[in-house]
């Protein structure tokens, strides 16, 4: 049966495969036919349920025939025989019988099913169907599933299709559908988090299938009708209590809040959600809808719904603002890692903060919240923002390029001390940069001050002269240029002086040059006779040149330009490095200058333009210096001769012809510059010279830029050698270099140099010579200075600031010795042209401390007198004003004993100064005892009672008095014997009006005095004696309840008992005004 099968899927192959074997079809009209309508019967009739029926019989064993039934889905009516000729013979006759047969025996009924019912008469995979078919040998035809027809056609045996209809109508009402009324709503309660109710279901009850329909009311179940009706009566039992303990709600908010409603990632929606244990459906965006639904417990609902609404209302009641602030200052504003703008939000936490998108490049910040909030931040942040301009206000400072190290200080000091005081920004360009500007950013006042500081740094360290032009300021803008070309150019020529014009508006024609001396005048001089040109008549003219022909026009150190100027006074400037049109050439001068330099310079470019080839011979042995270094001299070349091309020939030819191609002049031009290279290269020699290695560090300067600048000055070649790790101690002599020894080297002749010591310069031998100058020019040399031990740590300074700063200016490197060796002797070392500097620059400080020094010996001279304590307080004074006075008058330390130090004596008075200011300052001190002793001491009685009145106020009226008579005026403590007593010191004249004075205000204030007593009497019961006792407490004595009950209670209506003076009762004043 396997190979029958197998036969049937692989037809067509097989039938390809044998040629030779013969071929038959038949025919099978009956039964086909109802296999065309149905795609079921007439095979399965046929062959039997699942292929049950054997046709081996029919070609018998042993062979390779084959027979093809097509299967239900395919409509084709013919059945397939394949093998030999009399077997194919008798299978046909066979199958011919068969179908006879049945065709005789069967019978057709048709009955109706529901649509819905005929899923379960197929059953899965239509096991169903091959069940009754098998049991009955009934074929039961079901109508395509998109077909609206309920008919079921049997097709059997008449005695058998009693048993198949039967089968076939209770498979049909095997399975029952029912449905659950259910609002939409709780389905999703109903199925659980992640379906874990359903599961508990369908576990017991796996056949029942549950359906929902989203936005229908109803649950569709479908199963065997006994598990149908218990999961029916599960769900609905669930159905029914949520509904008796769950609601929903519905309310509308427009759905622009609905993102503040949600809050950042969901946190605001979450907690009311699990605040009150509520299920909150808030549609996307893309709905535009405003309906939010609310599920879950009826109180939660409303909860949450009020919620939801009062946000709402407050969101409706909000102020959405946009404020205006430049997109340079959002990242400022936002700070690193939003620690500033989360301070704000922290400040205004109901006002909703939006910036732009950095991509979108706009300035509008959104705000939002309650209104006043709104106004309070934004006004908040429009300060933070004017703050920002006003510190974001930048100026430029061209300072030259050596004196950017000096600015910066070791280890950033300087520049960090410039910035902490004026509170700026300095940005300094790198190193490796060819520009000279400083940029200062900050307010404007500070970016003055800073500017002002950095450029006396640089007028300190070097020759630089400053001049100021006075020229028209409407001439200004014209002698800059377009994007400052002309200024620019100027300031080239000039050896790269810096030329400042004033600020655009501020009238002034104040024009300052900075600079080195001679260029400052050569610049001067070019400014006032561009400045005349320009009063007269200047005459402008734009022509265009390759950017490659440029440095051919220029010539070599700008020669070519400067003859043109000579000779006809006008002035060519060509594009800077950041120009976009690096074509543009531009002529100024007077007319007819101008229209000349124009011809000369577009005769040249046109004979730039007229390219040319030619050639020339150079020998093999030097191709390799000209492609070296992926070809930079030939690079040089072409930047130098108007983008000539040199072609040589490819490595490994011996050809020596070497092709130009370029403008003529250009050709002429850089074949001659081969040929002297040639020359030089020709008349080449190599030059030793013996540095000890650990001075190559030195020499080669940062980065090998010292070594850089002698290979272009001297046009050499320079090469150091391989650096020694392990030298091998000499066991010759050690030899002696600059006073020190020559602590390594290996075995060599005596005063031989080490190899690591040796230095090779490859050029022309008097160029070689010169660089070889110049390198032993670079290594450092040691020397010695005198400077006194104990002002060494004078010279290192605070922290080392002092000899650092020194060593900073000089570029030397100072070496103090040890405390502990005591040495006079400080080493300097360095360039020997910075050796004379450092020196002096050493001595004069030494200079300087020992005149401090001297200065603090005569200011330590010391001077006692002597002066009885009771005047010590008066020559103090009230907070030292008097002998604060005299020290700062005289500058002097005046020190008075200790009282509680009873070893010192009590009238000394110890001043300390120099000489001639101490005895000044005794002098002033002997006076004010002179007149002390002079003065008399008076006591007076005064009535203690006006003591205070007198005094006044924090001792102001007393104190205007003192002055006033030049006394002193002193009032009895508390507690003292006599209250009354007021001592009066000064001179006899003084005491005497002071005295007279007091004594006039003590009479004054004494009737006052006396006037507030008696009224005092008026007001305040006398206090007596007894009162003062101890008190018993409160006692009651005579009181109606303790008198006998032979006394009579007195009678309140009785005018005798309760006599009326005859004055009118006032009614009784309630707290907030008369009763009405």
């Amino acid at each position: 049966m396997c190979d029958e099968k197998k036969a049937v899927r692989d037809e067509k192959s097989w039938i390809g495969s044998k040629v030779h074997s013969e071929h038959m079809a038949l025919r099978t009209e009956g039964t086909d036919a109802t296999a065309e309508s149905d795609g079921r019967g007439g095979s399965w009739f046929s062959v039997g349920p699942v292929n049950l029926f054997s046709i081996s019989p029919l070609f018998g064993a042993g062979t390779s025939s084959h027979l093809n039934i097509p299967p239900p889905s395919v409509s084709r009516t013919e059945i397939v025989f394949t093998g030999e000729k009399e077997q194919l013979a008798q299978a046909v006759a066979r199958i011919k019988k068969i179908y006879e047969e049945k065709k005789k025996k069967t019978t057709t009924i048709a009955v109706e099913v529901k649509k819905s019912q005929h899923k379960y008469v197929i059953g899965p995979k239509g096991n169903s169907l091959q069940e009754i078919l098998e049991r009955t040998g009934v074929s039961v035809e079901i109508p395509p599933s998109d077909s609206a027809s309920e008919m079921v056609i049997l097709r059997g045996e008449p005695e058998k299709l009693g048993q198949a209809l039967t089968e076939v109508y209770a498979k049909a009402n095997s399975f029952t559908v029912s449905s659950v009324s259910a609002p939409s709503w709780l389905h999703r309660f109903i199925i659980g988090k992640k379906g874990q109710n359903l599961a508990k279901i369908t576990q017991q009850m796996p056949k029942v299938h549950i359906e929902f329909t989203e936005g229908e009311d109803r649950i569709t179940l479908e199963g065997p009708t006994e598990d149908l009706s218990v999961a029916q009566e599960q769900i609905e039992s669930m159905v029914k209590d949520l509904v008796n303990r769950m609601d929903y709600v519905e309310i509308s908010i427009d759905h622009r809040f609905h993102r503040h409603l949600i809050g950042k990632s969901g946190a605001n929606i979450n907690r009311i959600k699990d605040q009150y244990k509520v299920s909150v459906r808030i549609p996307p965006d893309s709905e535009k809808s405003n309906l939010i639904r609310i599920e879950g417990d009826p109180q939660g609902v409303q909860q949450a719904k009020r919620e939801l609404l009062e946000l709402a209302s407050r969101m409706e009641n909000e102020r959405t603002k946009d404020l205006i602030i430049e997109q340079r200052f959002h990242r400022t504003i936002i700070g690193q890692k939003g620690e500033r703008i989360r301070e704000i939000r922290d400040k205004f936490p109901e006002v909703i903060i939006n910036f732009p998108d950095p991509a979108q490049k706009r300035d509008i910040v959104q705000l939002r919240g309650p209104k006043n909030e709104v106004e309070k931040c934004t006004k908040y942040m429009q300060k933070m923002v004017a703050d920002l301009v006003e510190n974001s206000y930048s100026i430029s400072v061209p300072i030259f390029k050596q004196f950017h190290k000096n600015i910066i200080g070791k280890g950033g000091a300087n520049i960090k001390k410039i910035r902490e005081e004026s509170n700026t920004k300095i940005d300094l360009p790198s190193e490796n940069s060819n520009s000279k500007t400083i940029i200062i950013t900050g307010k404007r006042a500070n970016c003055e001050a800073a500017r002002s500081r950095i450029l006396s740094i640089q007028k300190d360290l070097a020759n630089i002269a400053e001049v100021e032009v006075s020229i028209p300021a409407k001439l200004h803008n014209s002698l800059i240029g377009t994007k400052g070309r002309l200024i620019r150019a100027i300031m080239e020529e000039c050896g790269g002086v810096h030329i400042h014009f004033p600020v655009e508006g501020s009238g002034s024609n104040t024009v300052v040059i900075r600079g080195p001396s001679s260029d400052v005048e050569k610049a001067r001089k070019q400014l006032l006779h561009l400045a005349e040109e320009k009063q007269t008549k200047s005459f402008t003219v734009d022509i265009r040149a390759k950017p490659e022909y440029h440095k051919f026009l220029i010539g070599k150190g700008g020669g070519k330009i400067r003859k043109v100027r000579d000779s006809t006074g006008a002035r060519i400037i060509f594009p800077a490095a950041e120009d976009k049109d690096q074509d543009l050439i531009t002529i100024i001068g007077k007319e007819d200058a101008v229209q000349e330099v124009q011809r000369e310079l577009e005769a040249l470019i046109q004979n730039l333009d007229n390219v040319v080839e030619d050639s020339m011979l150079v020998d093999p042995k030097h191709h390799r210096h000209f492609v070296i270094r992926r070809g930079q001299v030939l690079r040089e070349i072409a930047e130098e001769y108007g983008g000539v091309m040199v072609s040589f020939p490819r490595s490994g030819t011996q050809s020596d012809k070497v092709t130009l191609k370029g403008a003529k002049d250009c050709v002429e031009a850089a074949k001659k510059r081969i040929q002297e290279i040639i020359e030089d290269l020709e008349a080449q020699v190599t030059v030793e010279c013996s540095i000890p290695q650990r001075f190559h560090r030195s020499v080669m300067g940062p980065k090998g830029s010292r070594i850089q600048q002698i290979t272009r000055d001297y046009n050499v070649q320079i090469k150091f050698p391989d650096r020694e790790e392990n030298p091998v101690p000499s066991t010759e002599p050690a030899v002696q270099e600059n006073g020190e020894e020559a602590g390594e080297g290996r075995e060599a002749e005596p005063g031989s140099p080490r190899r690591c010591d040796i230095i090779v310069i490859s050029g022309r031998k008097e160029r070689c010579e010169a660089a070889k100058e110049a390198l032993e020019a670079l290594v450092p040399v040691t020397i010695e200075v005198e400077v006194p031990f104990d002002l060494h740590r004078y010279v290192i300074g605070q922290k080392g600031s002092g000899i650092g700063k020194m060593m900073d200016e000089s570029e030397v490197n100072i070496h103090v010795p040890a405390p502990e060796r005591q040495s006079d002797v400080i080493a300097i070392t360095g360039l020997a042209a910075n050796l004379d500097r450092a020196k002096a620059r050493l001595l004069e400080r030494v200079k300087e401390l020992q005149a401090e020094q001297e200065d603090r010996a005569l200011r330590s001279f010391k001077l006692s007198i002597t002066v009885d304590p009771k005047y010590h307080p008066k020559i103090i004074r009230r907070k030292g004003a008097v002998i604060t006075q005299i020290r700062l008058e005289h500058d002097v330390n005046i020190q008075f004993p200790d009282k509680d130090d009873g070893s010192q004596p009590q009238d000394q008075i110890t001043i300390t100064g120099y000489e001639k200011n101490t005895e000044a300052a005794r002098n002033a001190i002997l006076k004010i005892v002179g007149e002390l002793e002079q003065m008399v001491s008076e006591d007076v009685p005064l009535d203690h009672r006006v003591h205070a009145r007198i005094i006044g106020a924090r001792g102001k009226a007393i104190r205007k008095i003192m002055d006033e008579f030049k006394v002193d005026i002193r009032f009895p403590q508390t507690g003292a014997p006599d209250p009354n007593c007021v001592t009066v010191t000064g001179l006899p004249e003084n005491v005497e009006e002071a005295i007279d004075h007091i004594l006039n205000l003590e009479e004054e204030y004494l009737a006052d005095v006396v006037d507030s007593e008696a009224l005092q009497g008026y007001l305040k019961p006398p206090v007596h004696e007894e009162s003062k006792a101890p008190s018993k407490g409160f006692v009651v004595r005579d009181a109606p309840w303790t008198a006998s009950s032979s006394e009579k209670a007195p009678d309140m209506s009785s005018s005798e008992e309760f006599p009326s003076f005859g004055a009118q009762v006032a009614p009784k004043t309630l707290p907030w005004g008369p009763k009405r």
